[in-house]
């Protein structure tokens, strides 16, 4: 198995009718140093002009980035690429980062290289300190709303886990 930390931007609340604009991922090893990210041209003339300030790209900008189908045949050749094994899909807010790349994979790739699962960190982590009312955040040092910051910075967060915590992935 390989686990993938992913984060996303996005203009708005849902996939297809609002759009993901960028996505990063880290495979998780001891480096960290196999990463994705890209940038997504809207797929919708919806967006909320507060999403947009929330990660920096105007949405002149955003209409110039690579369009999605590209960038979700480049992200599964670079899932394919790197994975040993079953790929696992993980974040800090799998509810929403999943729904939007599980969707995109389906409609602009055909498959998703995740199967129909997906894990939350912070979950993992209130499991690992048995205290469902513990948040993780605090441990990270990284977090600028850059999506591939997003995923190195949790990322991190999954090593210390590893190291102090004894989680085994």
């Amino acid at each position: 198995m390989s686990w993938i930390i992913i984060d996303i931007e996005s203009d708005g609340p849902i996939p297809g009718d609002y759009s993901m604009l960028s996505i990063g991922a880290v495979m998780i090893d001891d480096k960290l140093d196999k990463t994705f990210y890209s940038t997504l041209k809207p797929i919708s003339d919806k967006y909320d002009p507060k999403r947009i300030e929330f990660h920096g790209f105007s949405r002149e900008e955003s209409l110039n980035f690579e369009n999605p189908d590209k960038v979700m045949k480049k992200f599964v050749k670079w899932i394919n690429d790197n994975s040993q094994g079953r790929p696992i899909f993980i974040s800090d807010n799998n509810g929403f980062d999943w729904m939007f790349v599980c969707w995109y994979l389906w409609h602009f790739v055909g498959e998703n290289p995740f199967g129909h699962s997906s894990r939350n960190m912070n979950d993992l982590y209130k499991g690992l300190v048995k205290d469902t009312t513990k948040n993780f955040k605090h441990l990270r040092t990284l977090h600028t709303h850059n999506a591939l910051d997003d995923a190195i910075g949790n990322a991190q967060v999954l090593q210390k886990l590893k190291r102090e915590y004894g989680l085994k992935i």
